[in-house]
């Protein structure tokens, strides 16, 4: 029974290990882009289940991908839950991550179509 148990998790490890090294090869292989800097702005509203995962997949493909994202804007659209808390969280660990508000996204975008 213990081998069943040490084969089986082994066959997991292996697995993991492929997947990790077969998303690398596709994000160095097939996001390559020829800019200068990408400003990316995500809006959410009360995505506490879903928003930490979906940030940490898009960090590690900017990270260790070919992409020259400057900043990654999480717009914050008045949400109930834990969401700005979560943001708030990440943003402590990730220099390119910054939450603000609906209202800052607003005055932002008013100043870009000004200049």
């Amino acid at each position: 029974m213990e081998t069943f148990i040490s084969i089986i998790i082994w066959t997991l490890a292996l697995y993991g290990l492929f997947e990790i090294i077969k998303n690398i090869i596709y994000i160095c292989t097939y996001t390559k882009l020829n800019t200068k800097g990408i400003y990316l702005l995500i809006a959410v509203k009360n995505q506490e289940e879903s928003i930490e995962c979906f940030l940490r997949n898009v960090l590690f493909r900017i990270i260790y991908g070919k992409e020259e994202v400057k900043n990654i804007m999480v717009v914050d659209l008045n949400s109930k839950d834990n969401t700005k808390k979560i943001v708030e969280n990440l943003e402590k660990e990730y220099e390119q991550l910054s939450l603000i508000s609906w209202k800052e996204c607003k005055e932002l975008m008013e100043n870009i179509k000004d200049n």
